[in-house]
């Protein structure tokens, strides 16, 4: 079976969001080193180390989201904000720009993925996430034969079914 979802645009916010919301859970430890700083407060008294490890954090969150923000403005990725359709089967995903023009994904280039509230997220890498919103699927069922071919491929960990969460 082969999922065709109807032609949508990235939403430039819900990527930024999402972008971030990867950094923070595959970069967890850098919290690990915040509170490393922080604690160096109870070993030479100053107020410094806290405010140090504050500068550092908000720095750190910074630079990635000033990472997102500048995917979703360069010339190179402006096509992955334009309206495009994808055909989804359990051998690749299919990046239509027209019904002569696309580009094939393998699954093994997703690295991970998860579901959200309203749209599956799928990780190529630190910086570029395809996000495939529910609203963009035409049936329930598609819905779930995507998310069953996430499972199947070992990307999805979640057991909570996507409609619950729509």
């Amino acid at each position: 079976m082969i999922v065709k979802t109807k032609k949508y645009a990235l939403d430039k916010k819900a990527y930024r969001r999402a972008g971030m919301r990867n950094i923070l859970s595959e970069q967890w430890w850098v919290g690990l080193i915040v509170l490393a700083i922080s604690s160096m407060a109870f070993v030479i008294p100053s107020n410094w180390w806290w405010i140090g490890a504050l500068i550092a954090f908000t720095l750190y969150l910074l630079f990635w989201l000033i990472q997102f923000a500048g995917v979703t403005q360069l010339e190179q990725s402006k096509m992955l904000f334009e309206k495009l359709s994808y055909e989804i089967d359990s051998r690749q995903i299919l990046i239509k720009m027209s019904s002569k023009q696309g580009m094939p994904m393998k699954w093994e280039q997703i690295k991970r993925a998860w579901v959200d509230k309203k749209q599956f997220v799928l990780v190529v890498n630190k910086a570029q996430l395809m996000l495939f919103p529910f609203t963009a699927f035409k049936t329930q069922n598609e819905i779930k034969f995507v998310e069953t071919i996430m499972k199947r491929k070992g990307l999805l960990k979640d057991n909570t079914p996507a409609e619950k969460k729509a």
